[in-house]
């Protein structure tokens, strides 16, 4: 291809992870090649429309994790239809904008994280980044996620999934769970709606709070031990970065910790650990990815209790890609930088799409 390669930043969403995505969207914009890269920004607001951004000024407030938003101004209302081939309609002109190579979805949460902007891809027939419909699913719902961990003899912290009028009371969690324990919503990341229970008077609060976010919850016992993250990156062959550690100083590593509050996480790459146990980790790591049916990226998420049992808390598949983000910052460390991360993860999403087109789609007998 003489032409440079157009990738379609698709970010945003109709998420309370928006913020997020915006933050994330920005720094892979930057990192992106642009000798052999020519990024096409997609934005998608919070009511859900797909608006194709001036490039030059797609954020307001870009400096400001609290106030960051997208900007309406400049930007076209635009679709990708099924077998398209990568080519944008616009909405408000019906005219075909120029079309587009590869996507890259950085949509943490419902609606881009959980299947449904990949299963839009692929009918589109277009190449992406990260895990196909099937691992984004799974890898969203924390509830069918742990079951499949658990099923394959993964250690991960007990559990119970439940929806509105289904939770157990307090005393009868305290039972199965022990106490303190966490409250969650099912389908959602980046610690949005999560609350961990000491007592039963901030029970029905957290439970209210949840279900705000999700129409089914997670409630999931408390595993006292460090935060361990790994990334994994790669389709059918992945690879582990080195360990890194979380040390939050609120509670427990919340969404103000993560990306509101300059202090609230101390971050440690590479984790301090003994070779063994960090080659433990990147092993759960990758197996985690493979068995959740997961491509691309991942970031995996463990607790290290101090006996040296480790546990998988949750993948991400949609990683952020902030400027504090984690992902990026362990391959960086493990010796890909982040403009040669982004590259990686391109060329995976192609490599993907070209095995996927030489599958037969009809029966000749043969």
């Amino acid at each position: 291809m003489d032409r440079k390669i157009r990738v379609g930043i698709i970010f945003g969403g109709k998420s309370a992870e928006h913020e997020v995505s915006l933050q994330s969207a920005k720094n892979i914009i930057e990192a992106l090649d642009k000798e052999k890269y020519e990024p096409v920004l997609i934005g998608v607001d919070k009511s859900g429309k797909w608006l194709l951004a001036d490039n030059s000024e797609f954020l307001l407030n870009s400096g400001d994790p609290k106030l960051i938003k997208l900007s309406g101004e400049k930007n076209q209302s635009i679709a990708i239809v099924p077998q398209s081939g990568g080519k944008i309609s616009n909405l408000d002109t019906s005219y075909q904008e120029k079309s587009i190579d590869v996507v890259f979805p950085i949509l943490h949460g419902p609606f881009g994280e959980d299947g449904t902007v990949q299963g839009l891809l692929k009918l589109a027939n277009i190449p992406f980044v990260g895990a196909s419909v099937l691992g984004s699913a799974v890898g969203m719902d924390k509830d069918v996620m742990k079951r499949l961990l658990r099923d394959a003899g993964i250690p991960t912290p007990k559990f119970i999934a439940a929806k509105e009028n289904e939770v157990p009371g307090y005393n009868k969690l305290i039972e199965i769970l022990g106490s303190p324990f966490f409250i969650k919503p099912a389908n959602l990341g980046s610690s949005v709606g999560v609350d961990k229970i000491k007592d039963e008077t901030s029970f029905d609060k957290a439970i209210k709070e949840a279900f705000k976010y999700d129409r089914k919850i997670i409630v999931e016992e408390y595993i006292e031990g460090r935060e361990i993250e790994c990334s994994v990156l790669g389709n059918d062959n992945p690879i582990a970065s080195i360990p890194g550690e979380i040390i939050p100083s609120h509670e427990f590593y919340s969404y103000e910790a993560k990306y509101l509050d300059e202090n609230g996480a101390k971050i440690e790459i590479p984790a301090k650990m003994d070779e063994d146990t960090a080659k433990n980790i990147q092993e759960l790591a990758v197996k985690t990815f493979k068995i959740l049916c997961c491509e691309g990226m991942g970031r995996v998420d463990f607790f290290l209790k101090k006996n040296g049992e480790i546990f998988v808390n949750e993948i991400n598949t949609i990683p952020g890609f902030t400027s504090i983000s984690m992902y990026p910052k362990l391959w960086e460390a493990s010796g890909i930088s982040y403009a040669e991360l982004i590259d990686k993860l391109i060329q995976l999403a192609i490599e993907r799409f070209e095995k996927e087109c030489r599958l037969k789609t009809s029966y000749d007998g043969g």
